[in-house]
């Protein structure tokens, strides 16, 4: 399946973002762009809703075409058994166990081959997303274009099965993006860190009016004059929703406060489903326990509820990036989360966030930001001038296009 990058109900310029970036950011990444006018770039990932990488490719794709790149996406298909299979990657390239079958691999083979034939593959850089497509390398010429490989998960302890069948298909790309030092492997290709980012001006992160946020607060009668934890994430056990359940039951014994636990799946997950059952099962009748399963056009209303919250809780196991933490940074909001992953690179601990590596260690982070709100406002403030620096689409869009430079001139 091909999609049109989507853009948003108003269409964004690069000139939109000098007021968050400044005007010397953007004439740098124009100047960038003029020198690749009429390039063509292919982006290849699994979903087109749901998850960071598909929200990224939805933003950072107008900015491409505005500045004169020809750029398509393709999403590949698959049946249930596929998505099956890599889901088991996902999880044991985390580090989990990996107990499937051994024709497992032959089924990921084949849907890798029958997307293959259906897809063509002419432009100059071609950028892959993440394990599920990753035999498409196999549909390069001889010196046919630049395969670039784009890895969004945390690849520090893969799981040694899976990672010797995937290893062989990476080596044969031009180069690999990770979006931290410590997922980097030995690798015969050149590595590079790439930032996952978010928009500032999209409809999950731009300014809201405290009506709108008011109405969200009452449409999921949430409290706004008691404190609101809250996790935004995909219902799947990496993300720990029920080890966040349990931190706000210590907290709770302290504090009166609510628990907003809001996300929803993706195309390509088949797990969320029985996560979410295991959440409601464990928070039994509280009723300051709010279990939001939102659709994937809730932007507006997750950006109401993380503006609303008191603190924002991401209790990882295993995170590639985690853009709901970035979200929330930008936000000026204090965070609390896991020490794992990219987090570290966004929440350094006690500068823009504090870290955690526990349910008690969760719960106690949390316990001392209620009870010191003035400290908690300035992990905030140093948050989001750490996201301004680091972490908005446009420096995606000044990456990609240095690195598309340089790849294209060093043919």
């Amino acid at each position: 399946m091909s999609v049109a990058a989507a853009a948003p109900a108003k269409l964004v310029r690069l000139d939109n973002y000098i007021p968050v970036v400044g005007e010397a950011e953007v004439a740098e990444i124009r100047a960038l762009g003029e020198r690749l006018t009429g390039r063509t770039v292919q982006m290849v990932n699994s979903t087109s809703v749901g998850g960071g990488v598909a929200e990224i490719l939805n933003r950072v794709i107008p900015l491409l075409e505005e500045l004169g790149l020809a750029v398509r996406w393709d999403v590949i298909t698959g049946g249930d058994d596929f998505f099956a299979v890599t889901k088991g990657f996902h999880n044991a390239l985390h580090g989990g166990a990996w107990e499937m079958p051994p024709e497992s691999f032959n089924v990921f083979l084949a849907y890798n081959e029958q997307n293959r034939a259906r897809m063509r593959f002419d432009s100059e850089v071609v950028i892959i997303h993440d394990p599920q497509p990753i035999a498409l390398i196999n549909a390069r010429e001889a010196q046919s274009g630049h395969w670039i490989w784009r890895c969004h998960i945390d690849l520090s302890h893969p799981n040694e099965t899976v990672w010797k069948f995937l290893e062989p298909f990476v080596r044969r790309y031009d180069c690999a993006l990770f979006s931290s030092p410590e997922f980097s492997r030995q690798l015969p290709i050149p590595q590079y860190l790439f930032y996952p980012s978010i928009d500032p001006l999209s409809e999950k992160n731009r300014e809201l009016d405290e009506e709108y946020i008011r109405s969200t607060l009452e449409r999921f009668s949430l409290d706004p004059k008691r404190p609101i934890l809250t996790q935004i994430s995909r219902f799947d056990r990496l993300k720990d929703p029920v080890g966040v359940l349990r931190a706000y039951q210590i907290v709770r014994r302290y504090f009166d406060c609510q628990l907003v636990l809001a996300g929803g799946g993706a195309a390509d997950d088949p797990e969320g489903g029985v996560v979410l059952d295991e959440i409601r099962k464990t928070a039994a009748d509280d009723p300051d326990v709010h279990i939001l399963d939102l659709p994937p056009w809730s932007a507006l209303e997750i950006n109401a509820l993380q503006r609303a919250s008191t603190i924002i809780i991401q209790k990882s196991l295993r995170e590639g990036f985690g853009l709901t933490v970035t979200e929330a940074l930008w936000k000026k909001k204090p965070v609390v989360a896991s020490a794992v992953g990219g987090i570290p690179s966004q929440v350094i601990h006690k500068h823009t966030g504090l870290l955690a590596h526990s349910v008690e260690g969760t719960a106690y982070q949390i316990r001392f930001l209620l009870s010191n709100p003035a400290i908690a406002e300035k992990l905030g403030e140093q948050g989001h001038e750490h996201v301004r620096e680091q972490f908005l689409i446009t420096g995606t869009a000044k990456r990609a296009l240095t690195l598309f430079l340089y790849l294209l001139n060093h043919s």
